[in-house]
């Protein structure tokens, strides 16, 4: 099916908003009308050809076998479907008795199998019904949707798919709220696939490769439809061999979830695959690895009510969230441990949207460092993109995709490269940038990545060379000792404040926390709590040469206090990309004041004296 014809659904499909529902149903309410019923339209096509045998099937054992039994009997007569409806209507029979079509409605859509009923109870199909037939508008739409042809020999699976997220697309652009809980743009999405997938293609083109791809905050299930489409249709466009992918995810909010499994369901796709539920306190796929991941991580989203639960898990070796627990106020990093959970042993890769919390919150030795310091020890951290800022419909703060991989190959090893992408494109300054400004804003959307953006995002990332743009890390330069500098009480009469230096220990070349706690000064002097202060250290220092050189010239009576050493991971890419920029010249400042105007009221008499203070 060519783009225009999908763009000719997509547009019939939006007409029945001006010719039935406008004036009955908000902009935002059209999604939750539209959708279910495409959804139906679609099943309502598939299985035209087969109704018959489904039919005569179910009217032959329903009497005779248990409805366990009767089920199995029925996919049979459906040919192996996932679906089937056992009712006497379809959409277009419903249309020859107007006067009885809620009732025949509600009885075709209890006809379907329990997977679509499923659907259809989260699409919270039955308040639209009511409001529809309150309006005297079930049969209208019911007509009109009849009138879209979606037989596969019409429409196949990639362009039903295509379809239905334009569908998603255009609702949630109607809707700034559901934008922004359950929909991430585009753009973002291609970034993510793109870097991902760029150094895929050779092993995705062997024969007989399977692979699976998860999202474990689904939404509308954007992102895996797109990686899946990508690889596909773009990546191996060319190829003959291809290989088998297989989607998943799970999602909380009902209605998202509702959309998601549709698109597996009228796509072709195994629905059981789309799962409903808490990803934090029931994980849907317990004993599941993936081969890649995707994610747009709720920011800032409180995981209290779930408490109890993930702090039982996090004691265990063996759990989850055993690498520590961030701030209740913020699940982000909960949700990254749970995706290194599903990474498959031989090789996975991730790609996930966070907020800049995640790079640097918490103190040495607190659950967010430490979460931090698992993930960068065990050498996972591939990259980190700064997006640029008002991309998302519901934020204009700093976006950060992290790429995680636990397979790098050998020129990645032990290092982490960092891509600054928040430069916005200024062709009049010759700054050509990641990002142009929108059209027109959408809530927060202010700015977009164009395609040629994302080319040169994926240059960098693939060139792996140090740049403007671009810097490269050993994995420890983001690890730190923190350590507790003391002071005695009586600095005066300290008779041991020459000897400090001789109290200090030997050298120690790596960071084992055991060995420099067991260090001692053997201090008489009593420490003076309100002296007290915390100097942090880089891993590659030595702890006692580092005192030595930079804090003994300042405070000779100080010590450290070995055993409160702790080691902290923080990522500032502020520091990493700040560009010094000088004061200007005071000739410069002084030139701008003479040429000011003023007027008559004493300021002629400030500029005098500011031009005397500036020589």
């Amino acid at each position: 099916m060519v783009t225009s014809d999908i763009k000719e659904v997509v547009g019939f499909i939006f007409q029945i908003t001006d010719k039935i529902l406008w004036n009955t149903f908000r902009k935002n309410e059209i999604g939750d009308v539209l959708l279910p019923f495409v959804v139906i339209r679609r099943l309502d096509c598939i299985l035209d050809p087969i109704n018959g045998r489904v039919r005569a099937a179910y009217e032959n054992f329903k009497d005779k076998v248990t409805q366990e039994k009767l089920d199995p009997i029925l996919r049979k007569a459906a040919g192996g479907l996932q679906f089937y409806n056992r009712s006497k209507h379809t959409l277009e029979t419903l249309k020859e008795n107007p006067k009885t079509v809620e009732i025949d409605f509600n009885n075709y859509l209890n006809g379907f199998n329990k997977e679509v009923r499923d659907i259809i109870d989260n699409f919270q199909f039955n308040s639209v019904i009511a409001r529809l037939v309150k309006n005297k508008l079930l049969y209208q739409l019911i007509d009109a949707i009849s009138q879209i042809d979606l037989h596969t020999s019409k429409v196949d699976n990639y362009s039903m798919g295509y379809i239905f997220e334009e569908l998603i697309r255009i609702s949630n652009k109607q809707s700034i709220e559901k934008a922004s809980e359950h929909f991430t743009p585009r753009d973002v999405i291609e970034l993510m696939v793109k870097i991902v997938f760029s150094t895929e293609k050779e092993i995705l083109s062997q024969p007989g490769i399977i692979r699976t791809i998860y999202d474990p905050t689904l939404g509308t299930g954007g992102m895996i439809n797109f990686a899946k489409n990508y690889v596909l249709n773009e990546l191996l466009a060319d190829n003959k061999t291809k290989p088998e992918i297989k989607t998943y995810g799970q999602e909380i909010n009902e209605q998202s979830y509702a959309i998601a499994k549709s698109e597996a369901l009228i796509t072709g796709e195994n629905a059981d695959n789309i799962r409903h539920g808490n990803t934090f306190t029931e994980d849907r796929f317990p004993d599941k690895h993936f081969h890649y991941m995707f994610a747009n991580l709720p920011y800032g989203v409180t995981w209290s009510k779930d408490a109890t639960f993930i702090q039982n898990e996090s004691a265990n070796p063996a759990g989850r969230f055993y690498a520590g627990l961030p701030s209740t106020s913020d699940g982000q990093l909960l949700f990254l441990q749970h995706m290194i959970s599903k990474m498959e042993r031989e090789g996975s890769k991730l790609a996930l949207v966070t907020s800049g919390s995640p790079l640097f919150t918490g103190n040495a030795g607190g659950g967010e460092s430490d979460i931090r310091k698992w993930v960068i020890s065990n050498d996972w951290l591939d990259c980190i993109i700064a997006l640029p800022k008002d991309l998302f419909y519901n934020t204009g703060i700093n976006t950060y995709i992290w790429f995680l991989n636990n397979n790098k190959p050998k020129h990645r090893k032990g290092k982490v490269q960092l891509i600054n992408a928040n430069v916005p494109e200024d062709k009049a300054a010759g700054i050509e940038g990641f990002c142009r400004p929108e059209k027109r804003s959408l809530g927060n959307k202010r700015n977009k990545i164009e395609s040629y953006h994302i080319e040169k995002l994926v240059e960098l990332y693939t060139q792996f060379e140090e740049g403007k743009y671009c810097k490269i890390f050993n994995k420890d330069d983001f690890g730190y000792y923190q350590i507790t500098v003391e002071q005695p009480l009586d600095i005066e009469n300290d008779s041991t404040k020459n000897d400090r230096l001789g109290l200090l220990m030997e050298p120690t070349a790596d960071y084992d926390l055991k060995k420099i706690r067991s260090k001692k000064t053997q201090m008489e002097k009593k420490a003076d709590p309100k002296k007290r202060d915390r100097e942090n250290i880089p891993l590659s220092e030595d702890i006692d040469e580092y005192f030595k050189r930079e804090v003994l010239p300042h405070v000779p009576d100080a010590w450290i206090d070995y055993e409160k050493t702790r080691i902290g991971f923080e990522i500032n890419f502020t520091k990493y990309f700040y560009e010094y920029k000088g004061l200007r010249p005071s000739s410069e400042i002084k030139a701008e004041i003479e040429a000011l105007e003023f007027g008559n009221n004493g300021q002629k008499g400030i500029t005098e004296l500011l031009k005397e203070l500036l020589g």
